[in-house]
């Protein structure tokens, strides 16, 4: 129990202050969701308006003295890694859905792994 007026508004003050805190927090860990969400589901376009807007929230939580300036900027790298991650995955699939033709070289040491491992087992057994 506050045994001063200054000690009473002060109570007041900080209980103000921590729902604040505790709104923009929220907020921001929303907007990183969201942004997550259009991510992993492929959908580019919406995840870098969604990123944008996540980066924005971060620096203005730091900027009011939510969260500091450093864990903001580390969070806000970390989901542009995430999406310059799923954007290469992206530009990767096609590449990897296209069968490679097997070349001779290949083919023929593929075959010597073969026979080796079958020259192995015989004569184990």
């Amino acid at each position: 129990m506050p045994n001063t007026k200054s000690a009473e508004k002060r109570v007041r003050s900080n209980a103000r202050k921590a729902a604040r805190n505790h709104s923009v927090k929220s907020s921001v860990k929303t907007f990183e969701k969201k942004f997550l969400d259009l991510a992993t589901a492929g959908k580019l376009d919406e995840a870098k308006a969604a990123l944008s807007v996540a980066t924005s929230a971060y620096a203005r939580a730091a900027k009011g003295g939510v969260i500091k300036r450093q864990t903001a900027s580390r969070k806000a790298s970390r989901l542009q890694l995430q999406l310059n991650r799923v954007t290469a995955a992206k530009a990767a699939a096609p590449e990897a859905a296209a069968p490679k033709a097997a070349t001779p070289k290949a083919a023929a040491a593929k075959a010597a792994k073969a026979s080796k491992a079958a020259k192995a087992n015989a004569s184990k057994a």
